[in-house]
Formats: C-alpha cells, structure tokens, sequence
C-alpha cells in the first residue's frame, strides 16, 4: 500500500494550494480530485463568471459608445471556453511537469473518488472501476461547495438553471429572473443586463439588494441595474417558480398582499452553497459536522487531529482565496512551526458589479450595529481625476476609522472604476494594526484611482485638497456614536 505524509482530497483551488505548499516542506504528497482539476473555481465558478463578467462591462461600454452594438453569443462563449482552456492547462501541466520532475515520486495526481476507511486510510476509486488504498499521516478535505437547490423549484440547468447551468445556454435569453439578490446573483443579474439582450429580473425579499452591505452601497448597484434595463422586485417573495410550455412562470406576492405572476425565457437560482461532503464517507474517520452540514474545524483542523479541511468544505464563504489561505495555513500547521491562527476579520472581497465593490473589515452598518464609536470619511468619484479620464465618475471611496488619536482603520468599501485596485494597501494597513498617517504621507501615482484613498486619508488628518465642509455634495466626514452620527466640519492633524 503506498504510503503519503499527505493526501489531500479534492483539487479545486483549496486543494490544489494545499498540496503545492505541502511539496515546499519536502513531503511526499498525493493530490486526489474526482471529477477536474481546478473545481468550480475553474469551470462553474469564478473563472467562468468572471470572464463574462469583464465581456460584458466591455459590451456595455461599447454600447455606450455605439448604442445598436450587438454581441455575438458564440463569440462570448469561445472567449470564456478559451479562458477555461488555458487555465486547466496550465494547472494540469504543472502537475504533469510536477510528477516528472520531483524526485523519489514525491508528489502524485490521481483522478478518482476519494472516501475515507479510516482516519489514515483512503480507497480511491477509479473511472475504470479499479480500486486503490492509500495512507497518510495527514489528510485535508478539500472538496469544495455546489450550488443550493431548492426542493420547490424544478430546477434542470436548462430553462431553470443555478451558476453551474450558464453553461448550457446556446444564446443570450430575452428575458431572466434571477432569485437571490446576494452576492452571485447581483453579479449574474449585472452581466446579463451589460450584454443588453436580456430583460433582467431580479426577486429580492428583503428591502433592498445586498443586505448584508451598506444601504450607499446597494443604492449605487440598484440604480446601475435599473439604468441597464433591469427590474428590482423588492420586497417580494417568491411563492411558485414552474416551467410551463418551455417557459418559466413564476408569482411573486409582495407585503401589501398583491401578487404577481410573470412569465420569462429563462431563471437563475443563487441561494448559497452546499458542501460536497457526503460521499468521501467522513463518519468513518470520525470527522463531525457543524450544526450547518460542513465540516467541523477549529483553525482548519478538525475533530480528528491528523485530517484538515480548507475552503467551501468548512466555510459560508465561499471565496478563492480563503480557501487557499486556510489550504496553506494547514499544510503549515502540519509540518512548519507553530504559527499564529487564522482570523477572519479583515479579509478583502470584491463583487463584480457595475461598478465593482470592493469591501475589506467591518462596515458601517455593522459598526452602528455593534454600537463600535467611529469616524467615517466618504469621497465621490467624480473628484478622482482618473475617473474623470475614464468617464466613469460613478462610486465613491469610504473609509471608517477608529474615533481616536490611533486612527486605526476598521474598515473600507469602494464602489466603482478600479475599485479592487485600490482597496489592498489599507487592507494591509488593517493587517498590521497601523494608522494613517504614513499611507497620507505618500507618494501616489497621478493620475491614480488610489490617489482618492490618500484624499479620504488627508480628509480625516484635516488636510485635504478639496475640502467636505466646502464641497459638501462630495465629500463627506462625521462621527457616529451612541446610534447618532454628526457632520465634522473641520478635522485637524
């Protein structure tokens, strides 16, 4: 029976930079993936979305332009297959080339369905029907998330789709509903009304899109939405979803009572993720489960001290780079020294949207919430000069600070052009407990999208160039305390 210092089940992004820090410690490493290697986040996740994503900002800025410029659908499609293409490429190359060039068979790829026997032993089974067994001193369970189904809607990833079905779709619909206004539906909703082919729905229960972010926030998105032609049903709940005549009829019915029943091409489900968990038979190493269906971790190890979990296995985020990170932070834990634990207070998000949002530590409405005392700084785009360059002045920089002489930042939301561009040096900033002073003091790049962070800094230093208690429709400073929030019309250093 071959033997390994780790066996690491699944190779989506998680697993996939598990397994490449394991080989950095000299271990021998077996890196094992059921279906292809890179997971959703290659082929019906962020890859694939984020390729339509950036063709359709440029579609919807064409159309700025030249207002009848219509995409082509097989077009997109060849781009986002060719983008597909290359990353698999290039992840399967490197393991191939891996394989090839490590010495005494130090790292291995094997494509089967991995379960566990016991908490040292894997049998994985092969598309053949052959069987193999493996041990491991350490095991990580890195199998990554699918989307929900709900058991009301009769959903068939082709007239009524989630994420994983978008690739089923031979043109572009003339109509959609999407259900869920979080994160992944906004983000569908945004690409389909960017192309301008497809009337776009979107049914939102609560209030407002974007709950969990502030209300300025979700004003800027909504009204982008609107501008391309969608239609925010708020405050309505969906009481039946059907597929009638090849179509998709679905009521809403909102507080008042009143209901609604609408008929389009095509729907997009996006309510959450769930674990793929059951079928690698976790109970007979003994792993538990947490109260959610996913695995039990305490700082990615679980309950059985030799087996790890990172990504989508143990989290409700589902993002890249967390389960990258937890990926790596395990290996570390391991086989490296002792290391700090993991925290997840200020991890850094972008949502692609129209504009995009990037977002790292607390909001306002969280700090409101926690009744945290706090000075908050607000800067429109239209002041940036390379906005204005772009002509896209629509978004605005806002960052909250601690309401004291330590100024630490507690948080960051950017709306607009670039925004992902400009969030990591005050999420650094955040990392290492700094204040602002330094980032103010900078030399910064003109003209630059970060020169309005270095603005929103000087603001609250009382130094700024442009000043809020004189442009007052652009620029904004107060403190919030106690629930009450009070405009600070001169801030000194």
């Amino acid at each position: 029976m071959e033997k390994y210092d780790l066996v690491v089940i699944g190779g989506g992004p998680a697993g996939y930079a598990g397994a490449m820090r394991a080989l950095d410690f000299k271990k021998k490493v077996l890196l094992v993936e059921k279906n292809r290697i890179g997971g959703a986040g290659v082929y019906d996740g962020v890859l694939t979305s984020k390729t339509l994503w950036e063709l359709s900002q440029k579609v919807s800025t064409m159309r700025e332009m030249v207002p009848n410029y219509t995409p082509v659908f097989d077009d997109i499609n060849h781009t986002v297959k060719e983008a597909i293409f290359e990353r698999k490429t290039q992840m399967t190359v490197h393991l191939q080339l891996l394989e090839s060039a490590i010495e005494s068979q130090q790292f291995r790829y094997e494509k089967g369905h991995a379960r566990f026997l016991d908490k040292h032993t894997v049998e994985i089974k092969k598309e053949d029907g052959s069987t193999k067994l493996v041990q491991a001193e350490n095991i990580m369970i890195a199998t990554g998330s699918r989307p929900r189904y709900l058991p009301h809607i009769p959903i068939d990833e082709k007239i009524i789709m989630t994420s994983n079905g978008i690739r089923n779709l031979t043109s572009f619909p003339k109509s959609m509903v999407v259900l869920g206004a979080g994160v992944i539906g906004c983000e569908f909703a945004t690409i389909f009304a960017g192309f301008g082919l497809t009337k776009v729905y979107l049914i939102d229960k609560a209030e407002r899109i974007l709950p969990f972010e502030d209300e300025d926030v979700a004003e800027v998105i909504s009204k982008s939405l609107e501008n391309h032609g969608a239609t925010i049903h708020s405050g309505a709940s969906l009481k039946r979803m059907d597929i009638v005549n090849g179509m998709v009829e679905y009521e809403l019915e909102y507080k008042d009572g009143r209901t609604e029943v609408i008929t389009v091409e095509k729907a997009l489900v996006s309510v959450g993720r769930i674990p793929n968990i059951e079928e690698i038979d976790y109970e007979k190493a003994g792993v538990k489960l947490t109260d959610k269906g996913s695995i039990w971790d305490d700082d990615t190890q679980t309950n059985v001290s030799n087996i790890y979990v990172a990504g989508d296995a143990s989290t409700d985020m589902a993002l890249v780079n967390l389960g990258e990170r937890e990926a790596r932070h395990a290996v570390v834990r391991m086989f490296g020294p002792a290391i700090k634990p993991l925290t997840y207070q200020n991890i850094s998000t972008i949502m692609f949207l129209n504009p995009e949002v990037a977002s790292v530590g607390m909001s306002e409405q969280d700090l409101n919430k926690k009744g945290i005392p706090h000075k908050v700084v607000k800067l429109d785009y239209s002041t940036n000069a390379r906005a204005i360059a772009m002509r896209k002045t629509k978004g605005f920089f806002k960052i909250l600070i601690s309401n004291d002489n330590g100024m630490r930042i507690l948080g960051m939301r950017a709306v607009g052009e670039h925004a992902s561009s400009a969030i990591q040096a005050v999420a650094y900033l955040m990392h290492t407990n700094q204040g602002i002073r330094d980032l103010a003091d900078m030399m910064h790049p003109h003209p630059s999208i970060i020169e309005g962070i270095q603005e929103c800094l000087r603001m609250l230093l009382g130094k700024s160039i442009y000043k809020p208690y004189v442009f007052k429709d652009k620029l904004k400073c107060y403190l919030c305390e106690n629930g009450v929030c009070t405009p600070l019309e001169k801030l000194t250093d």
